[in-house]
């Protein structure tokens, strides 16, 4: 990803790396082969918004672009990133066209990760990612910025100004959901949220986690009913509910005891629980006042 941001053509950037709890602190070295990166150091994993958060109020840019570690940038991707908060007004978030990163899994295809996503449904919690599994031939060149529910956490350019509007990332997520919640909020208070589809970036997804890791299993279950309990009304929320114990529920015990996953049966449970044994107590603890996060600037 560093060596991929070195060639970029746009000159005016500055460089966080944040280390999220890494057992060796990697930042000295990665300083000394990058000495144009600003390093941060965190002694404990703050999840995926915790160790975004830490490098925004230190950055001292209008805009700020989020991108996942396991990326690699295009030519011409900043600068198409910017021009979209020039020309469209009340933008507040705008991702790129993500790719998978070609390789064997790929057959050396671009194949596309993520062309914006649907609205998520208020009864089922459920969305749809746009373009998914596409093989991208240059059919979108053209194809002219778009409004989307949703950005992609992987890599999306915010304005400052929103942030301290709208507020960082919630750190409760910790893993996934955390951009669709931004994203409501961004929407909620009255900015949009687009897809820029001439500008590209590389995604190597799921390499930390695993593609059907315990982990992953733990948080998309746990952060699916918390995002519904923040972001729909009581009545929505009841529905979904509804539809959680009748369907949800019943349906992945049973596949997971059928397959023998019991990590994986442990950890949809603990999902469950975690909702309704903690978030009300730990949600006090990410009302934090925008303009305290924003005091070290």
């Amino acid at each position: 990803m560093l060596d991929s941001i070195r060639p970029l053509a746009y000159p005016n950037l500055e460089v966080f790396v944040v280390d999220n709890g890494s057992r060796e602190n990697p930042i000295p070295a990665l300083e000394a082969r990058f000495p144009e990166i600003i390093g941060i150091r965190s002694d404990e994993n703050l999840g995926f918004a915790g160790g975004n958060n830490l490098a925004v109020p230190k950055a001292k840019g209008e805009l700020i672009f989020f991108v996942n570690n396991d990326t690699e940038l295009a030519d011409g991707l900043i600068e198409k990133l910017v021009a979209c908060f020039e020309n469209i007004p009340k933008l507040g978030a705008v991702s790129p066209l993500i790719m998978y990163y070609p390789g064997p899994e790929t057959n050396g295809k671009n194949i596309i990760q993520f062309l914006g996503a649907t609205a998520v449904n208020s009864f089922t919690a459920r969305n749809e990612t746009l373009a998914v599994g596409e093989e991208n031939t240059g059919q979108y060149a053209d194809k002219a910025a778009f409004s989307s529910p949703y950005a992609h956490g992987a890599a999306m350019m915010v304005p400052a100004k929103v942030i301290q509007d709208v507020g960082p990332m919630s750190n409760l997520f910790f893993l996934y959901y955390e951009e669709l919640d931004w994203c409501d909020r961004i929407r909620a208070k009255g900015y949009e949220v687009y897809v820029e589809p001439k500008a590209e970036i590389f995604h190597k997804e799921s390499v930390s986690t695993g593609k059907m890791s315990p982990l992953k299993t733990y948080y998309l279950n746990r952060n699916r009913i918390y995002f519904m309990r923040r972001n729909r009304s009581a009545i929505q929320v009841m529905a979904f509910y509804c539809f959680l114990l009748i369907f949800t529920i019943p349906k992945n015990l049973l596949l997971f005891a059928v397959k023998g996953q019991w990590d994986h049966f442990k950890a949809f449970t603990r999902a469950i629980k975690w909702n309704f044994t903690r978030a009300d107590r730990n949600y006090q603890e990410d009302q934090q006042p925008v303009n305290t996060f924003f005091e070290h600037a």
